[in-house]
């Protein structure tokens, strides 16, 4: 009996020993496709970029950073090769490490609190290295500095990071804490010794706090704090100066780890973080938690089918979809508001999303695949509305207004909705008292003629002056669009009526003599000195020409299509639009990379590919993204070039729903439109545990048609519930 026993007892392990083996071979390591070093390399075919960059210009493209980050968190730690006011800090063409940054966003700003391991420093503070001796992937970051004989590992948890330093010369070990410099500019600065071997400190400008802990005896550290003074803007300013170097006892301890705990709130909570993220855990543990982590994000998204690269170019956008926002709050709920005081409300508090780019498409994707981070994104865009009177402006839309109501309306309620879209109410009405005091700029314009207006500019360049007049009409029309269906959604049928009726003033800057969107002047005349082919950064247009923002009104397309004329002129308008060549003598840095006038580089035109489904011409959108998806994702001889920078992920969130056939054309909606993915099989875990698979069995790129869940699809939307209720959607094509 025993044996019958012990028998079944063996069967029954062997069955779910299987299983789970089974279970883990469908599930594939998706973090082996992630190349943390996309869009770190500028782009060097300049008959893609568009134009000869200028002397010394480097293009604007990419501007990632390869380091060690878990998703939306607040420590992101990753190689520094220069300090600039552009850029994330790390280009792949250098060939210096200059440092070890904790925060980054991906394209600007942050890289706080550089560290650097070093033996017998020479007279200038870097290092060399070489490709061929650096590694990456989601969670970690490896390089040998070779100037200073150090191996360098790393890797991260929400709030700390963790490093694992290799000194050739065991003698001679030091670190140094380069606290004066940051992207963002510094303040001010400190450090001190805490013990035998933990320092801590902080970093003035964005605030920043650290504790920091080795796994040898500090013996001393050399402190060369200073002030200099510098020009700014003609001005003589004081700035902090100088370095802390700690020196490592020889004690024979190798490798020397280090773990270091932030906090923007004080030194205190940093070493909470320390020890409740990291404590004792090693740093292959760590590691390996920060793979999971990825790895079960990544595994949202399975495919079948596609080329390797078109699979690396997915999970890669797909990781860099998820690095921002950024985690501000501490491990017990501390944070520090928007007015500076600390607080604790008992949410976990986010940066805001940089809104006028990744409303677009990449707010969607964290709605649809880490809901509670959107739910508390949005807690914390109203805990700033609730002491400010607005909710976060960011650039110069309105768009907190779209992430908001396409949440709200996809079913992620769980925060105040009555008080937010007071707050909402209150940026569509209330012009600001001040340039920085929140709301809508040139609000009461907008109010008072439907439009805002610009300047006439004779012999304008792209650097002129203005107010963006057409760019903020548009996007302001789409934002009361946003609003309006909370309003609906709730019931106010008086302020749902008002703002419908604001989100058709996109139409107030639509020149029908000239069939483009174009500047007005106060007198409500049209803007005499025209070029549609010409960019500018902010007289009427932002960042970009007349062509690339004429076919923006995602929230009424059949409007649009009207004002052309109809389908068929619209259709020759596009046509026109993606053929005609782009000029090589403009150049506007951020306006890069084209097909035709489109510019992909850029976020203003980015729906317009999409148009053509619109008015019935499917394969001709299927064309467009077929050539952005194959040619200008993962460009150049290392495959690692991007079109333009990636902003804090929209550029890579784009690639995902363009690659997988479903895109949010007008995000406040909860729908989407539908393309030919690029993989023959697509099936995506939905938050809720649904799944929904979209097929694609034929070889061709033009659809034919829509079923979803065995029923023909009567447009080319399906609707949000799929992800609701999980579904299918088979796709034919010739």
């Amino acid at each position: 009996m025993r044996n019958q026993v012990k028998n079944i007892f063996n069967v029954i392990v062997m069955v779910l020993l299987a299983t789970t083996a089974s279970k883990a071979q469908t599930t594939p390591d998706n973090t082996k496709y992630v190349n943390t070093f996309v869009g770190t390399e500028a782009v060097t075919d300049y008959k893609l970029l568009g134009y000869v960059p200028p002397k010394n210009w480097r293009p604007w493209s990419g501007l990632t950073f390869p380091g060690s980050s878990l998703p939306n968190a607040m420590v992101q730690v990753s190689p520094m090769t220069k300090y600039q006011p552009a850029g994330a800090g790390y280009e792949y063409e250098d060939s210096t490490i200059v440092s070890f940054t904790h925060t980054n966003k991906g394209h600007w700003n942050f890289g706080n609190v550089p560290v650097l391991p070093m033996s017998k420093p020479g007279a200038t503070i870097g290092s060399k290295f070489s490709h061929k001796n650096e590694s990456s992937s989601p969670g970690y970051y490896q390089v040998y500095l070779d100037d200073y004989g150090v191996n360098v590992q790393l890797t991260s948890t929400l709030r700390c990071a963790y490093y694992k330093f290799n000194y050739k010369d065991k003698h001679d070990r030091q670190v140094l804490f380069d606290l004066s410099k940051a992207l963002s500019g510094v303040s001010s600065w400190e450090i001190n010794q805490d013990g035998d071997y933990a320092v801590k400190g902080f970093q003035g400008g964005e605030n920043i706090y650290f504790y920091a802990i080795f796994s040898s005896k500090v013996s001393s550290m050399a402190n060369t704090h200073a002030t200099t003074t510098r020009t700014v803007r003609g001005r003589e300013m004081s700035a902090p100066s100088g370095n802390a170097i700690v020196h490592l006892a020889d004690d024979g301890k190798e490798p020397v780890y280090l773990k270091i705990g932030f906090s923007f709130v004080s030194t205190d909570n940093a070493k909470m973080n320390l020890e409740k993220e990291v404590g004792n855990k090693s740093f292959d543990i760590v590691r390996k938690t920060a793979h999971d982590t990825w790895q079960k994000l990544l595994s949202t998204i399975q495919v079948k089918g596609g080329t390797e690269k078109q699979k690396t170019m997915l999970y890669s956008c797909l990781y860099r979809s998820f690095l921002w926002p950024v985690l501000r709050s501490d491990v017990n709920g501390d944070f520090t508001d928007i007015n500076r005081k600390v607080v604790n409300t008992g949410i976990d508090y986010y940066t805001e999303p940089s809104l006028w780019d990744t409303y677009r498409n990449k707010d969607v994707l964290l709605e649809l695949v880490s809901p509670n981070v959107t739910l508390n994104v949005i807690k914390s865009l109203e805990d700033k509305g609730d002491k400010t009177g607005y909710i976060p402006t960011f650039f110069h839309g309105d768009h907190g207004a779209s992430s908001i109501a396409g949440a709200y309306l996809r079913g992620i309620d769980g925060f105040d909705i009555k008080d937010t879209y007071k707050i909402l109410l209150n940026n569509a009405n209330v012009p600001p008292t001040s340039p920085r005091g929140g709301g809508r700029q040139y609000l009461a314009e907008y109010l008072q003629k439907g439009y805002i207006s610009d300047p006439e500019i004779e012999n304008a360049t792209e650097t002129a002056k203005g107010k963006a007049g057409v760019s903020k009409t548009l996007e302001y029309s789409y934002d009361d669009y946003s609003i309006a269906q909370i309003a609906k959604k709730l019931g106010d049928t008086a302020n749902y009526r008002l703002l419908m009726a604001r989100s058709k003033n996109y139409k107030n800057v639509f020149d029908k003599s000239t069939n483009f969107m174009r500047g007005r002047t106060e007198d409500g005349g049209w803007i005499k000195n025209f070029n549609p082919q010409y960019p500018y950064y902010e007289w009427q247009f932002r960042e970009a020409n007349a062509w690339q923002v004429s076919f923006f009104a995602p929230h009424d397309m059949p409007g649009l299509i009207a004002l052309y004329g109809g389908p068929k002129q619209f259709e020759t308008k596009l046509d026109s639009f993606f053929t005609i060549p782009w000029n090589p003598h403009y150049i506007a840095r951020n306006v890069e990379t084209f097909i035709g006038q489109y510019c992909q580089g850029n976020q203003p035109d980015h729906e317009a590919p999409f148009s053509y489904t619109l008015i019935g011409k499917p394969a001709k959108t299927q064309k467009v993204l077929d050539n952005i998806l194959n040619n200008l994702y993962g460009m150049g001889p290392r495959g690692i070039e991007l079109a333009g920078m990636d902003d804090a992920g929209e550029m890579s969130a784009w690639y995902v729903f363009s690659s997988l056939g479903l895109y949010p054309l007008s995000p406040t909606d909860p729908k989407y439109i539908v393309t030919a993915p690029l993989f023959d099989e697509v099936r995506w875990r939905t938050s809720s545990g649904k799944y929904i698979t979209i097929s694609k069995p034929g070889k061709g790129r033009a659809i034919t048609s829509i079923k979803v869940n065995g029923k023909v699809n009567k447009d080319y939307y399906v609707s949000h519930d799929l992800f609701r209720n999980g579904g299918n959607v088979l796709i034919a094509t010739k």
